[in-house]
């Protein structure tokens, strides 16, 4: 079993980042990681997308190449098509690869986990054709896949930046459907100063949806009462808009409220999280540096709490000068000195941040779904049963498995944990720290007994 200085879990922005800045500072690094090439979701297969799907995705997805590039020319050792499913005390990790179990060790572990989409149960939400926004832009980045007759529904800016890349990839989206309200904006407007502070991103939003009149996309804002209707697929998308009663016809909708920090991970390990009443969310308790509660384990990048792209590489940097002053490879004061500008440059990414968040707020009506509305995909589970246990007296999301398996199918509550949390919370008059979250335990992604058993026996030599 090999021994390494520092394991990042996660080839995203900040994994990326932290682990090259890392290993050239003299440490000995693996990054572990789920795809077959480095770019998480965000900067997915951004070294071998074809010319013309680069140009559609635009500038700020083949920015990640400066990225992959750096990890390429650094000493890192890069293990692809790894899922870690258990971090043992000692930071053993157990992973699988090819079929087979494998382990290391590390005195550090970051983890580089990066977000989910936040789920967003609504009548209808299971039907085929319907899928999260994220999901359908894995498609176009993957296999320059678009999808016909589609309609984008929620909030947020990713809605705008899918509906402008299918508009100029010739396939423009039915129509957006967006669920934030005037209030929400009027509310946003106290944190202008702070979005100022990070003006190209705002401007850049304002080019997307000037583009976006210009391609003639309807918006619908301030929808309320989202019900998606089909027999076998979803094939009607119905919603209350301005006191109207809308009903539009399409082949696929696309979801999407927001992300959310997938702390899975971090939950495992024990590390302390909080409710962020500002994403309305967990997110990890941390140091300026990422450093956690408990000793060795630190969290960069939109794990950490949601801040995009540019902001979680920056966090990765940060969090791997702290490692290597940690290890004796850096003074405090070169790692201070390092680290200023990258922290001022963190500053400014996340400054718009307060602003977006109040300004395209989680879809009320997801957070509070109908009782008859599916919350749990994988056990089956609807929001009335989760009243139901609340009224019989549960309390936390881990006495929901014992009164009704919600949380115990294979995503490990990674999809519905929010939803019940909000469920429990507001049946039970707690707050959503008081209420809490699964306690998660390994393994943290399904292992077969095979790959259990390839831990102690020795690969093959190909001789007989």
């Amino acid at each position: 079993m090999s021994h390494r200085d520092l394991v990042v879990i996660g080839a995203g922005p900040a994994g990326m980042a932290a682990a090259t800045e890392a290993a050239n500072a003299g440490l000995s690094v693996t990054l572990l990681d789920e795809q077959p090439r480095a770019g998480g979701q965000i900067y997915r297969d951004v070294d071998h997308v074809p010319d013309r799907r680069a140009a559609l995705l635009g500038p700020d997805y083949t920015a990640g190449r400066g990225l992959t590039v750096a990890l390429r020319r650094s000493p890192v050792e890069h293990v692809t098509g790894a899922v870690v499913w258990s971090i043992e005390p000692g930071f053993c990790l157990s992973y699988s690869r090819d079929g087979r179990g494998a382990q290391l060790t590390a005195d550090r572990v970051l983890l580089a986990t990066g977000a989910l989409e936040r789920p967003m149960p609504l009548p209808g939400w299971t039907l085929p054709g319907v899928m999260t926004a994220g999901a359908g832009q894995i498609l176009l980045k993957q296999s320059g896949v678009l999808a016909r007759s589609a309609v984008l529904v929620g909030a947020g800016p990713l809605l705008y930046l899918i509906a402008v890349q299918m508009l100029r990839a010739g396939q423009p989206p039915l129509a957006l459907v967006e669920t934030q309200t005037g209030r929400n904006r009027r509310a946003a407007l106290r944190h202008l100063g702070g979005a100022l502070r990070g003006w190209p991103y705002m401007a850049k939003g304002l080019r997307m949806l000037a583009e976006l009149k210009r391609g003639g996309v309807p918006r619908y804002i301030g929808a309320q009462d989202i019900r998606i209707e089909g027999d076998t697929r979803a094939e009607v998308l119905c919603f209350s808009h301005r006191g109207r009663t809308r009903r539009l016809a399409c082949e696929t909708i696309f979801l999407h409220h927001g992300v959310v920090p997938n702390t899975q991970a971090a939950r495992a390990l024990g590390v302390a999280h909080r409710w962020s009443t500002q994403q309305q969310c967990f997110v990890p308790t941390l140091d300026c540096w990422g450093r956690s509660d408990v000793p060795g384990v630190f969290v960069a990048g939109d794990g950490a709490g949601i801040g995009g792209a540019k902001a979680a590489a920056l966090s990765g940097r940060v969090a791997a000068l702290a490692i290597a002053c940690d290890a004796a490879r850096l003074t405090p004061d070169e790692r201070d000195r390092r680290a200023r500008p990258l922290r001022s440059a963190r500053a400014r990414e996340q400054a718009p941040r307060p602003f977006l968040d109040t300004a395209y707020p989680p879809c009320a009506q997801a957070l509070s779904p109908r009782d008859e509305t599916l919350v749990c995909r994988c056990e089956e589970v609807t929001a009335g049963t989760v009243r139901d246990h609340a009224r019989a007296g549960c309390l936390g999301p881990n006495q929901t498995k014992a009164f009704g398996r919600v949380g115990m199918g294979p995503c490990q509550g990674r999809y519905c944990g929010l939803t019940v949390t909000a469920l429990l919370a507001e049946a039970t008059g707690q707050t959503p720290d008081q209420t809490g979250y699964y306690r998660i335990r390994p393994p943290l992604k399904p292992v077969t007994l095979g790959e259990l058993a390839s831990l102690k026996t020795p690969p093959a030599t190909g001789k007989n």
